[in-house]
């Protein structure tokens, strides 16, 4: 594999990895599910939830604004280790949220993923959340009003 090739599969796994950022803070998860391989897997022990396939990561995300008041999630770049076309890596994560029965907080994870190169380009095969700390103290902020609202 040329360097040049090597950089850009780098930067096409970094743009994955904010893409998917940008769809959960746009709660666009048919956008999310999109960046799944077809048999693609989301894991997340600490809900626990584990989603495999792209309709099964679709389907959970239509209840996400049922459950979820808002969310708001940071994503920090991390390794990146290529293999041909697979790769895996890590992207490190702070989020503060709150659910609408009023439990929230504020956490730093972890997303261990394996990556997998498409004729759509590179795709999520697996990706794990890891939380790494908690801080389950309610937020007592909010999402802005709209201007002019009361």
């Amino acid at each position: 594999m040329s360097d040049f090739q090597t950089l850009a599969d780098r930067v096409e796994i970094e743009a994955l990895r904010g893409e998917f950022t940008d769809a959960v803070m746009m709660r666009d998860y048919d956008r999310i599910a999109l960046l799944f391989t077809p048999d693609g897997a989301l894991r997340m022990p600490n809900i626990p939830v584990e989603l495999e396939g792209r309709e099964a990561i679709r389907a959970w995300g239509r209840r996400v604004p049922d459950v979820v008041e808002f969310l708001v999630q940071n994503t920090h770049p991390g390794m990146i280790r290529l293999a041909g076309d697979t790769a895996s890596g890590r992207a490190y994560i702070s989020e503060v949220g709150r659910v609408r029965d009023g439990r929230g907080g504020l956490n730093y994870a972890i997303y261990h993923d394996r990556y997998q190169r498409t004729g759509d380009g590179w795709k999520f095969a697996e990706r794990v959340y890891e939380v790494r700390y908690e801080d389950t103290t309610t937020p007592v902020g909010s999402p802005p009003r709209p201007a002019g609202g009361s």
